[in-house]
């Protein structure tokens, strides 16, 4: 089966919960995480490894938190994956990574590259704006 880390469902909720809130700019962890339901350590943790990936930025202070960093419109489901799961790979060969040792014997190595490919490219082409808009058919205005 392919799915995504809970982690990685869970940072875009957050972003996603973010997203639909336009008018306010920062964002607690405590208010994220009553509002989402998730447990605060996990919304820090999250919130933190989203600013070192330029999703989002932090503010220091009284009244600081988080905020997006960009608009949900540049923001791509593929990015997220990746900043939190790592590189999308079907299987250990479609994202020319370590070799499985079957290479030389193997007919469908090509063909989970292609399989590969264009789920990475539906996941770049579907942005935070699509998982937030109750309309949308994904793939990017």
């Amino acid at each position: 089966m392919l799915k995504i880390s809970k982690l990685t469902d869970y940072g875009i909720m957050l972003l996603a919960l973010m997203a639909k809130r336009p008018e306010r700019s920062i964002f607690t962890a405590r208010d994220l995480a009553t509002e989402s339901g998730l447990p605060l350590p996990t919304v820090g943790k999250l919130l933190k490894t989203l600013s070192h990936g330029d999703f989002l930025f932090s503010e220091r202070g009284v009244n600081g938190g988080y905020g997006l960093a960009k608009t949900p419109e540049s923001i791509s489901v593929a990015g997220v994956v990746e900043l939190l799961d790592g590189p999308l790979a079907i299987t250990t060969c479609s994202a020319n990574q370590d070799n499985c040792g079957l290479e030389t014997h193997c007919p469908s190595k090509k063909s989970w590259q292609k399989i590969n490919q264009v789920v990475y490219q539906a996941l770049s082409k579907l942005t935070l704006a699509d998982m937030t808009s109750s309309t949308s058919t994904g793939g990017g205005k």
